[in-house]
């Protein structure tokens, strides 16, 4: 099956990793105790990057990072800041409830960038993941984004990765989410874990709850 397929294989494409929310933990000396994406948090000092946030400088309680080609001054304790807007506890309580078709695929209808599109749930890819045919119709430009190998039943192929300003299911909204785009035809973006993890997952019978995590 063309979707089990390329899922099974993105969690091998190559790329370098987007930050989509970084938060300030702690400094020491000129290095910053960054939280990024909800992940576990590392020092990194200044003039260093990890995971595509740069740390420009150090100074009190206070840090410069640069992320998606833009500069935030952090702060310890303050929410986190994800491409240029900050979280708050109104869209952290956002929640989202889909039902199972007849076959059991959760697929809701949603946006990307502010357009309609078709939502395929897959738990099992790392990224969202749109063919080629779509991405066009979407206007991303993604031949600019950087070059992927990924593997599918029929051999390797060549994907673009990118990052979407924003993907929407319901009344939930996430900013700066990875993508691939693959050259293959398909009926439908895969909803993988690039936005999936920004959310608690409750499976119950045939009903899915996704509960905005941060």
């Amino acid at each position: 099956m063309r979707r089990a397929l390329i899922a099974a294989v993105l969690a091998g494409a190559t790329g370098a990793a987007w930050a989509q929310s970084v938060a300030l933990s702690g400094v020491s000396g000129s290095k910053a105790l960054l939280v990024i994406d909800g992940g576990a948090p590392r020092f990194v000092a200044a003039g260093q990057t990890h995971q595509g946030v740069r740390v420009v400088s150090v100074q009190g309680e206070n840090a410069v990072v640069e992320f998606d080609g833009q500069r935030h001054t952090l702060r310890v304790g303050d929410a986190p800041v994800s491409h240029g807007r900050v979280a708050t506890a109104e869209a952290a309580s956002a929640r989202v409830v889909l039902t199972a078709d007849a076959r059991g695929h959760f697929m809701p209808q949603g946006q990307i960038n502010g357009r309609a599109v078709q939502f395929l749930v897959d738990t099992g890819a790392s990224q969202v993941v749109i063919g080629e045919a779509e991405a066009r119709r979407l206007g991303l430009a993604f031949e600019k984004g950087q070059k992927v190998q990924v593997g599918t039943a029929n051999g390797n192929v060549v994907g673009h990765q990118l990052q979407l300003d924003s993907v929407r299911v319901g009344d939930a909204q996430i900013y700066g989410v990875a993508a691939i785009v693959l050259p293959q035809p398909m009926p439908f973006v895969l909803l993988g874990n690039s936005f999936l993890t920004r959310f608690q997952m409750q499976r119950t019978n045939d009903q899915l709850t996704l509960e905005r995590r941060y």
